[in-house]
């Protein structure tokens, strides 16, 4: 793997938190699963060594860096073979929208926790009826001018984590008193709050996380639960959608690059004839075209959290959103290829490699599926007129 286009700093931390993920491995997170647990080890002492809140500010407890860091941190550890889903939403989502928008008192009482891995929080925007369209959004929040308080109605599906998290950062609509139209607003609801229900869906997927309906039925919150200001609207959203979608990236290049190196280590040793099975080009030359595919969706990713950590919020809604596809796409097909280079053994618990092929697909998926990021850059890139 090529690092020529990183900084110093950038290299030791990808090499140190290689060698954190080698200490755990896929065997770990494998027991985890099959334990019905969470990777709490993992986490805290990913935590300890600063990896978690890499992202968030330092007079908070963080690190002082930003999402390139951060998808370093997710992308080893993928490739080790022991992602953190939660590292997407918690620091990446919710740590990165509070330190911009969030009020003094949140971050005060959010950021340091996030950062020490001591709290976790959940995001939820997907609803039954929406999709990938944030603007069919129907969990609603109107304020009790008596009280001050919010109190949210609605419904969200496929959220992570929200078992183990200590609150979920709810993104709903709220009415415009000039126009009567509705606008995005995201709320800070902690996980016992009463009207606050969740279900299980059972899921195909193997993970530690698990994903829930969640019923929001008059769930009342007080004032300082809404995160930033009431007017800011899409902008507070999109800070935290560009780095779930790097950080998707680096979920997904971390896996790729796991499936790939097992594939290449069986076909170096594995023979059948006179030499190994990579000596033949049927087998060595799409597991090259897989190398290509990571290290170009890397350079994307790389590029989308440059700009999003040097403040262009638009250019890196481009970059974030073709990362995600690339290495989406990069993530599916190699697995599939190496699944398809162990033969039989791709599909045996030993080798580890059959329970990707579901997890790989997660990517294509979520958090927005290829279509509508095709959507996105040949409206906002290309400028040709919507079907929609």
């Amino acid at each position: 793997m090529s690092t020529v286009l990183e900084t110093e700093e950038h290299q030791a931390l990808r090499a140190a938190v290689a060698a954190l993920g080698k200490r755990y491995g896929r065997d770990y997170l494998t027991r985890v699963v099959r334990d019905e647990g969470h990777p709490d080890e993992l986490w805290a002492d990913a935590a300890k060594l600063g990896y978690l809140g890499v992202n968030l500010p330092e007079e908070y407890g963080g690190g002082g860096g930003g999402i390139a860091e951060l998808s370093i941190v997710l992308e080893e550890l993928g490739a080790a073979g022991c992602p953190l889903l939660m590292m997407v939403v918690s620091p990446a989502i919710c740590g990165t929208v509070i330190a911009r928008f969030g009020t003094d008192e949140q971050k005060q009482a959010w950021l340091p926790g996030l950062a020490d891995g001591t709290r976790t929080m959940a995001f939820g925007i997907t609803e039954p009826d929406a999709g990938s369209n944030s603007h069919r959004i129907t969990t609603t929040a109107r304020k009790d001018e008596a009280s001050g308080d919010w109190i949210l109605t609605g419904r969200k599906v496929f959220i992570s984590g929200v078992d183990i998290a200590d609150a979920t950062l709810i993104v709903g609509r709220t009415e415009d008193a000039r126009t009567g139209s509705l606008k995005p607003c995201l709320f800070i609801v902690p996980r016992e709050t009463e009207g606050f229900q969740r279900r299980q869906i059972e899921m195909e997927l193997q993970a530690p996380e698990k994903q829930f309906e969640l019923t929001l039925d008059d769930v009342r919150l007080p004032a300082d639960a809404l995160v930033g200001d009431e007017d800011a609207g899409l902008l507070q959203l999109f800070a935290g959608l560009n780095p779930e979608r790097i950080m998707t990236a680096a979920f997904s290049i971390g896996m790729a690059r796991y499936a790939l190196s097992r594939a290449v280590g069986y076909a170096k040793e594995r023979s059948v004839w006179k030499s190994p099975i990579g000596a033949h080009q049927a087998i060595a030359h799409p597991l090259a075209q897989s190398h290509i595919d990571i290290e170009l969706a890397r350079l994307m990713m790389q590029k989308a959290a440059r700009l999003y950590d040097d403040g262009d919020d638009m250019g890196a809604g481009e970059a974030a959103n073709m990362a995600k596809l690339a290495a989406a796409d990069a993530c599916v097909k190699t697995v599939d290829q190496s699944v398809h280079t162990l033969g039989g053994n791709g599909l045996t618990k030993e080798f580890g490699l059959a329970s990707l092929i579901v997890a790989s697909r997660v990517a294509r998926i979520a958090p927005v599926s290829r279509e509508m990021i095709l959507n996105y850059v040949s409206h906002q890139t290309l400028g040709l007129p919507k079907s929609y």
